[in-house]
């Protein structure tokens, strides 16, 4: 599927890959479900996230911790006039260089959270996510700064990179996992 440039497009595509990534964990046998993730003999994988998340509870949580930013990126700039006064998605202090390290402080930080428990709060940050959008036009949405906050960016690319972009990451880590699982 190519990358959401509308509002509908956005919407369909975040639903979609959510409902794919819910329906693939459903399949998930238990010993796929219990297994701890294992990527160090594929030497292909070595991007941080493959040895960061070590089971389906991690990428889920994962992705709500990415929501969590998402919602409060508008309301952080909320009333910002002037791009120099904007507030980045990430927290104050991480930037684009070091957002590995703040993805590792929301894994160490989710640790005693269950399987159910990750899920029922990305069904919820999902939902969120996607009344947010709803709220939005498609014009604020995909013109490339259209709000002063964004950079250059228009405000869906995030909301794309935070929903079906994303989806289809953990889509892939998981579908990798179950590879390994029957080998």
């Amino acid at each position: 599927m190519p990358r959401p440039t509308t509002k509908d497009d956005l919407l369909k595509a975040a639903k979609e890959n959510y409902e794919t990534l819910m329906a693939f964990i459903d399949g998930m046998t238990e010993k796929e479900l219990s297994t701890p993730f294992d990527f160090s003999g594929q030497p292909s994988k070595k991007e941080a996230h493959w040895s960061r998340d070590k089971n389906v509870r991690d990428v889920l949580i994962h992705l709500y911790e990415w929501h969590k930013l998402m919602l409060q990126f508008p309301k952080n700039n909320a009333g910002v006039t002037d791009g120099k006064q904007a507030i980045s998605i990430l927290p104050p202090e991480y930037s684009w260089k070091t957002y590995g390290a703040m993805n590792v402080m929301f894994w160490k930080r989710n640790q005693e959270i269950s399987l159910e428990s990750a899920r029922k709060l990305l069904a919820q940050s999902h939902a969120d996510v996607m009344k947010l959008i709803e709220g939005y036009s498609n014009e604020e949405l995909f013109t490339a700064k259209h709000f002063c906050w964004t950079g250059g960016s228009p405000l869906g690319s995030y909301f794309v990179s935070n929903t079906s972009s994303h989806y289809d990451w953990a889509l892939k880590k998981l579908k990798a996992h179950r590879r390994n699982c029957t080998r």
